[in-house]
């Protein structure tokens, strides 16, 4: 699981969409309010809704880079969230995303944003590296 974190981060930062969406079964349900900004509802059903919403996203935005904060895997119950800081143009913000896995893989995720956020300073409680 803490793989496919780092993967899902790294294909985000390629701004590739298809790699994001490979860990997702064909019938996943994600909610975003981000999302009823751009395809008029905070859940999307099936990755064909998906890609539409994370292709257009992608258009409007000129920068984007994430940065991973931390990671929590619950084997056991298959779910992971993943936390991690959000450059989207000249806004910076934190970010959670809550995934449930199946045995097509990601069955249905979640985000949830906070508010806009400044650099974390190195050796802080919340630095990765610390």
């Amino acid at each position: 699981m803490v793989r496919h974190g780092e993967e899902w981060i790294e294909a985000w930062n390629r701004r590739d969409a298809e790699a994001v969406l490979a860990g997702f079964a064909e019938d996943a349900v994600f909610r975003s309010p981000m999302a009823a900004r751009i395809a008029g509802t905070d859940q999307l059903e099936g990755k064909m809704e998906m890609r539409a919403y994370w292709q257009a996203a992608l258009d409007r935005i000129r920068h984007l880079h994430f940065r991973l904060i931390s990671m929590v895997c619950d084997e056991t119950a298959q779910a992971m969230v993943i936390h991690y800081e959000a450059e989207l143009d000249a806004s910076v913000m934190r970010a959670c995303e809550i995934f449930q896995f199946g045995p097509a893989g990601k069955a249905a995720g979640e985000a949830l944003y906070g508010h806009a956020a400044e650099r974390l300073a190195p050796g802080s409680p919340s630095d990765p590296d610390c």
